[in-house]
């Protein structure tokens, strides 16, 4: 897993900043629309789905974890931007649960890393932040729409700085795959 990770850190960097980006609107523009949280939502989860499926497809062994988290943000983008209409209380449900089941599978994917990977403790940390946002949104839907986009945004912001990190972390080993492989091909 973790030489999959290495050899495609430029998608976790692209992952991480379209994070950072889609956190920094949430938080700096609170008054938006449903509509427009919808949209920005919808656009975040198909992007962040069609890296995971990209990652997935490139690996051989244990790929299924990251297709289904990929087509998990896909759904869950399309039907936000399908039914743009939908209400908050549903809206909080879908996000809630996205960042779950994201939440749970980076836990997943950050234990099955080998003890040496380096960035197996931002992959757990990252997983449990959204698995925390996600029980949070659960437990006070009363929550207004500005207060749920400002959660979000501080959530993408944190877990998007956690990545573009791992992604620093990934290329570095990246070159040290590399040169490892170039020292068996002498």
């Amino acid at each position: 897993m973790i030489e999959l990770l290495a050899r495609n850190w430029a998608w976790v960097l692209v992952r991480g900043v379209f994070t950072i980006i889609f956190g920094a609107m949430a938080v700096f523009w609170p008054g938006i629309t449903l509509y427009v949280l919808v949209i920005l939502f919808g656009a975040y989860a198909i992007v962040d789905g069609i890296t995971a499926i990209v990652m997935g497809a490139r690996r051989s062994r244990g790929r299924g974890v990251l297709i289904v988290m990929g087509v998990v943000g896909v759904v869950a983008g399309l039907i936000a931007l399908f039914w743009p209409g939908i209400s908050a209380l549903a809206l909080l449900y879908v996000i809630a649960i996205w960042a779950i089941i994201s939440g749970l599978v980076s836990i997943v994917s950050g234990f099955g890393l080998s003890r040496d990977a380096g960035g197996r403790w931002l992959f757990v940390i990252s997983g449990l932040a959204g698995v925390v946002l996600g029980v949070l949104l659960l437990a006070n839907p009363e929550e207004g729409a500005v207060a749920l986009v400002v959660t979000i945004g501080f959530f993408a912001i944190i877990w998007g700085f956690f990545t573009v990190f791992s992604a620093v972390r990934l290329r570095r080993l990246d070159k040290e795959l590399d040169a490892r492989q170039d020292f068996t091909d002498i």
